[in-house]
């Protein structure tokens, strides 16, 4: 998944949310309110190492750099 991609998902999340990506980083298996909820919703599509990722509540007070 390139830069360009993980920025659109997590663009396009809930404030205040968490995204579960594969481990080998390639796809969305998961979303959740919560870390437990993102956490289920991965191992219920079988992955069992996700990576999760917490999206913030406003991007205006963030400055990403790659």
């Amino acid at each position: 998944m390139s830069f360009e991609q993980r920025a659109q998902i997590l663009r396009e999340a809930p404030p205040n949310s968490w995204i579960a990506l594969s481990e080998d980083e390639t796809q969305v298996v998961g979303r959740g309110s919560t870390y437990a909820d993102a956490l289920e919703a991965a191992k219920l599509h079988g992955e069992e190492d996700p990576l999760l990722i917490k999206t913030p509540e406003d991007w205006k007070s963030l400055v990403l750099c790659a």
